[in-house]
């Protein structure tokens, strides 16, 4: 009975650890599907605007870490606004030629960057690090004699997050957010039920910040949508402060700018050409 007593502290220790590192290996792969299910970037640039008749630049600048980010600057004559576009979480910004073309049209200037990682950007994937991305190419677009007054932000899908926290933090004249997630924290519920939220180390959390966003908002999701549910879209409007507006449109998270485009461009264009002169940036 004793010998058992004294044997009993070694077997604990023992499963003990071997629970730790049945943990620690989880956890590993836990961390492994994340980056594999947030960040999908291309190197390849197998298209440019010139493609689409559109004259562009082809940019290069610094983040505060020392990383150089390429972008494209899509210039349109007299346009009163340029768009700030921040992309989803795969390609890279050869992939979103047809959106450049979209904006172009409706009579605006687009500026596209490559998160680092994707495309001719240096560095790795890391939400952290989009940030950083964003904010430098705010501050590039500053450079050019661009007012923050002058900004529109756009952000699909995880750029959407991005761009929501760059408007959390700078000032711009307005946001449109397409496809955008609520936050990581209510993804998962969505396609890992059963796995913690915590154990994620990306965040997004874009309802917390957009709380406090009190520029003029469009937000646009799909009813059918299967990546990032129609109701965390919805979850993001009603987060969002006035002034606000909500489109709902048709086709998967990846066709819907095609399937919905007529539905886009009337509201989209209407959004920013009604942007009130009252409406003053944060």
């Amino acid at each position: 009975m004793n010998n058992n007593l004294k044997k009993m502290p070694l077997i604990t220790l023992k499963i003990t650890i071997a629970a730790l590192i049945l943990f620690g290996l989880l956890l590993l792969f836990l961390r492994y599907i994340e980056t594999r299910t947030l960040f999908y970037p291309t190197k390849e640039i197998p298209a440019f605007p010139d493609r689409a008749s559109l004259e562009y630049q082809d940019v290069f600048f610094k983040t505060t870490d020392n990383l150089e980010i390429n972008g494209w600057f899509v210039p349109c004559k007299d346009a009163q606004y340029t768009i700030l576009f921040c992309h989803g979480n795969a390609g890279n910004i050869s992939h979103r030629i047809g959106k450049l073309k979209f904006f172009n049209k409706l009579g605006y200037s687009v500026f596209i960057i490559d998160y680092r990682g994707y495309g001719k950007s240096q560095g790795r994937p890391s939400e952290a690090g989009f940030y950083k991305d964003a904010k430098a190419a705010y501050n590039y677009l500053l450079s050019l004699g661009i007012s923050a007054d002058q900004i529109i932000g756009y952000g699909e899908s995880i750029g959407g997050a991005v761009i929501v926290d760059l408007a959390w933090k700078e000032k711009m004249k307005a946001l449109i957010l397409d496809s955008t997630l609520s936050s990581v924290k209510d993804m998962i519920k969505y396609s890992y039920p059963f796995v913690p939220y915590w154990v994620f180390s990306s965040r997004f959390d874009s309802e917390s910040k957009i709380k406090s966003v009190k520029i003029p908002k469009l937000i646009i999701h799909s009813i059918n949508d299967e990546i990032v549910p129609f109701q965390l879209g919805k979850r993001l409007y009603e987060a969002s402060p006035e002034p606000k507006e909500f489109l709902q449109i048709y086709g998967g998270h990846n066709s819907n700018f095609y399937e919905s485009e007529d539905s886009l461009r009337s509201k989209i264009g209407d959004f920013i050409k009604t942007l009130k002169e009252d409406y003053h940036t944060q």
